[in-house]
């Protein structure tokens, strides 16, 4: 079972760790760099993780000896990248039988229809990823 704790400060993820943890968990995400304490406290309550995970940003700041001690152990610390911001509301699929339909020629009406999403919709997508050659979403 994964768990993820987030925190503004030590003390409130000791806490969280405290309540949110159990025998049963074999992963960790926590939001705060993970140190001696917060590691204690994450193999106290659950002896069977083997997987803490953390920003990727604060990967660097953790301290050799710990991430040394936790392989000995056998538990993976790793950097983790959270995903941030809205949600896509359209997969990959669904963007790219939108560009291919376009381009075979399917009037956009019936893009919309078929696939179920707005003709605004259709249209939008369909101009931003056919008129760009690049790559879709950046990928």
């Amino acid at each position: 079972m994964k768990v993820r704790v987030k925190a503004k400060t030590y003390s409130e993820l000791i806490r969280k760790l405290d309540e949110a943890l159990n025998e049963d968990v074999s992963e960790v995400y926590v939001n705060l760099r993970p140190t001696k304490e917060v590691i204690v406290k994450i193999l106290e309550r659950s002896p069977n993780v083997r997987k803490i995970t953390c920003p990727p940003s604060l990967y660097p700041k953790v301290s050799q000896k710990v991430i040394i001690a936790l392989n000995q152990l056998g538990v993976e610390l790793l950097p983790e990248s959270y995903p941030r911001g809205r949600p896509k509301k359209y997969d990959e699929k669904t963007v790219k039988q939108v560009v291919e339909m376009a381009r075979k020629g399917v009037p956009m009406k019936e893009i919309s229809r078929k696939l179920g999403i707005p003709l605004r919709t259709a249209y939008y997508l369909a101009n931003l990823y056919a008129s760009s050659h690049t790559s879709f979403r950046g990928e």
